[in-house]
């Protein structure tokens, strides 16, 4: 009786374990699959990727080139700029201020110069007027007393 119980436990075990054995290699070859799906898919998507590095790297060299260039093309204005300027502007400058000087004098001798409208002050030369009569300056009236 005791050698069958063993032979029963021992099926059952072989049983067990086949079972489970079955269940592995189905599990086993299909994560081959997916590795070989995985592969198939994966090399063209890391070709195009690599296409697409190679590009952006060409973009970039090309935008460095137009970055160089117009870094010089500033530098060229800014020289260009400095040497019209000490060029032309001098002589300018006199050539304005003679324009305005022969304007003065045509004006004057077209005839006189009309008054200019009254602002309600005098100005007298050599004297100073106080702005404002009465006004208060730091809590103090013009002649310097407290209020």
């Amino acid at each position: 009786m005791a050698g069958i119980l063993v032979a029963v436990f021992w099926a059952i075990l072989v049983s067990f374990l086949a079972v489970v054995l079955v269940r592995l290699a189905q599990t086993l070859r299909a994560t081959t699959k997916l590795v070989a799906d995985v592969t198939e898919q994966a090399v063209p998507l890391l070709a195009d990727a690599s296409a697409t590095v190679r590009s952006a790297q060409t973009q970039l060299d090309k935008v460095d080139a137009i970055a160089t260039d117009v870094q010089e093309v500033t530098s060229n204005a800014s020289a260009l700029s400095t040497t019209v300027a000490s060029t032309f502007g001098g002589p300018l400058v006199k050539v304005a201020a003679f324009g305005y000087g022969v304007r003065q004098a045509i004006g004057r001798k077209a005839g006189p110069e009309p008054e200019p409208a009254r602002a309600g002050r005098t100005v007298i030369v050599g004297r100073t007027v106080p702005s404002a009569r009465g006004r208060k300056r730091n809590g103090r009236n013009s002649r310097g007393s407290k209020d």
